[in-house]
């Protein structure tokens, strides 16, 4: 018998198995009777349609039909023909263009649950279609093929608006009044173009994470779509990827099981809770078919910040990011409008603010101020002083640029309050590359390399609000150090120079103790978080580095890395949703690139005394 005692706040649930996350997943179904690639489908996950391909040495017209668990045999398309669309339901059916042996074909065919039809041709023949029809019924589709759209009234083709970016080898999904055409092939290579149908036009959305082609697509509409497979480059370079479109962003979800291309996809209920995925092309023709799905609404979900207790094995557990930091990775954001270095950042993940900086080594400083949304970055009003190799500290709405270089060294601060920049209360000490932690009411500014004669320094001065005072030096003195923290009581210092260092020290609003070191040396490095919880990543050993380092509270341990090493760049954030931005990337040249570290969360048993 388990018995717990003095347990407050909200009730915990005793449970037989943990809960599972709300994701999709993607789980095998029964085999295609014919292995086959650049096929096409329609219909649902448990009501599906595959017909057409290719299978050396011919091309095919068998018709199958899904039932959720197998397929079946169905009268054959009276045209055997790969690379073809087709769109519709299991019951509804259109099949349309597509390569012969002897030619492109302008061949359509509806199929009404039973056989197949020859109706009016498209005006226009054409292959490379990919998954490139969209429509719900056999009398209301498009077909795109290049930058050409035909519409499909029940009894005749009808040429429509064409696509802003003309590309074969597209996945599409949706509706005649609410589709979408994703990625494709186009010189130079593969896309990542995704673009919205609304009935009338083509509007460019956001793209994909990874140009992709020869994809299979699923989805309700232009706001619940789902892409899946495909092909990345020259053969043999296909993927399993997921992405998952919500109408604004494009989300990396759990990859299949087999990664292919020129496979089909069918299903689409919104918001992308179910598709089916069958076919395609390895090093051979495959017959896999595999299920996308969520789980079902009678199952128990993972909430941040549940906790609960296994019966089965006897354990108090709890859901949470902190628990995931390593296991965290880099995706790329939307670049700033101002490659530079030397740089200061504030705010979070999807609320920050890049401030100041150099366009050159010499520096050029700026005074550019750009707030990001989580997707896009916006020029907002300059600071006062251009200046570089300045701290900064704060959020989006409340900041503040401390001290660094202009023609000299300077202890100017400014304060920034959403939308103006304001000098206020200087430094005691002027420094370069120094690092600052916590807010505009409580702030720490330590660190950093004094001048006009350079030379590491430990100072170190805590704000309250209303002035700066000096307070206990740092152990170690350093310059291009990274500093995280929430206040002018808590803050942690990591790296340092030169030469590398990996000393990491932390305060408790007396004095700095040094802790565990970063398993890198490094300077000129940024980091994101809290004392009890970072992220360190970037920097400069004797080169330029991507080493990303998430601290638990206790030691440092290698996460995933940048995605573009540098050195000199910007950070935002917290340890499990950091945010990078800009830098020196080591080949003469400032960066715009933005990265977002997500970190997932993860179950972890709870201990207590």
């Amino acid at each position: 018998m388990t018995t717990l005692k003095n347990l407050k706040g909200t009730a915990i649930q005793f449970l037989d198995a943990d809960p599972v996350q709300y994701v999709g997943t993607w789980a095998s179904g029964g085999s295609l009777n014919q292995a086959r690639y650049s096929l096409a489908g329609a219909g649902t996950q448990t009501a599906g349609l595959a017909f057409g391909g290719y299978s050396a040495p011919s091309r095919r017209n068998e018709t199958e039909e899904y039932n959720g668990t197998s397929w079946s045999e169905q009268n054959n398309l009276n045209l055997a023909r790969n690379e073809l669309s087709g769109a519709g339901t299991q019951t509804a059916a259109l099949a349309a263009g597509g390569a012969t042996p002897s030619s492109t074909t302008n061949d359509a065919e509806t199929y009404n649950g039973t056989s197949w039809t020859e109706i009016s041709n498209l005006n226009t023949s054409r292959d490379n279609l990919g998954s490139t029809a969209m429509g719900s019924v056999n009398t209301a589709v498009y077909v795109l093929g290049g930058a050409n759209v035909e519409s499909w009234n029940g009894s005749s083709w009808t040429e429509t608006t064409e696509l802003n970016t003309p590309r074969g080898l597209n996945a599409s999904a949706g509706t005649t009044t609410s589709g979408i055409t994703i990625g494709g092939s186009a010189p130079p290579g593969r896309q990542a173009i995704v673009e919205s149908w609304n009935g009338s036009a083509w509007t460019e959305v956001a793209d994909l994470s990874t140009a992709t082609s020869r994809a299979g697509a699923a989805g309700a509409s232009s706001t619940a779509a789902l892409s899946f497979g495909g092909e990345t480059g020259p053969s043999p370079n296909y993927t399993a990827v997921t992405e998952s479109f919500n109408g604004s962003s494009w989300t990396t979800g759990n990859s299949m099981s087999t990664a292919r291309y020129a496979l089909t996809g069918g299903g689409g209920a919104a918001p992308n809770q179910t598709a089916l995925a069958a076919g395609g092309y390895t090093t051979t023709d495959v017959a896999n078919t595999e299920e996308w799905s969520f789980p079902p609404p009678t199952a128990s979900t993972l909430i941040e910040g549940l906790m609960w207790f296994n019966s089965s094995s006897s354990a108090l557990k709890g859901y949470g990011t902190a628990a995931g930091v390593p296991a965290g990775s880099w995706a790329s954001g939307g670049a700033m409008n101002t490659a530079r270095r030397n740089l200061a950042g504030a705010g979070e993940q999807t609320s920050g603010l890049a401030f100041a900086g150099a366009t050159s080594g010499s520096p050029a400083s700026v005074a550019n101020t750009e707030k990001y949304n989580g997707s896009t970055w916006t020029e907002v009003n300059d600071l006062n002083s251009a200046r570089a190799q300045l701290a900064g500290l704060g959020t989006q709405t409340s900041a503040f640029a401390i001290s660094g270089y202009t023609s000299t060294w300077v202890t100017s601060v400014e304060s920034w309050n959403g939308t103006s920049w304001t000098e206020t209360t200087d430094v005691n000490t002027a420094r370069l590359f120094a690092g600052a932690a916590g807010t505009t009411t409580s702030g720490l500014f330590f660190n950093g390399e004094t001048g006009p004669s350079p030379a590491a320094s430990n100072k170190n001065e805590s704000w309250n609000g209303s002035s700066w005072t000096e307070v206990a030096d740092m152990n170690n003195a350093k310059t291009g150090i990274a500093g995280v923290g929430a206040s002018n009581t808590s803050a942690f210092g990591f790296g340092g120079g030169p030469p590398a260092a990996a000393t990491s020290e932390q305060w408790n609003g007396t004095s700095w103790t040094e802790v565990n070191d970063l398993n890198t040396a490094r300077y000129q490095l940024a980091g994101s978080g809290l004392k009890e919880l970072a992220l360190a990543f970037g920097g400069y050993t004797t080169t330029v580095v991507a080493n990303t380092e998430a601290w638990n509270g206790s030691s440092w341990s290698e996460t995933n890395d940048l995605g573009t090493a540098r050195r000199l760049l910007a950070a935002s954030g917290q340890a499990a949703s950091a945010l990078a931005f800009a830098g020196y990337n080591g080949s003469s040249a400032n960066v715009t690139s933005t990265e977002e570290f997500t970190a997932p969360a993860a179950v972890s048993t709870v201990t207590t005394s």
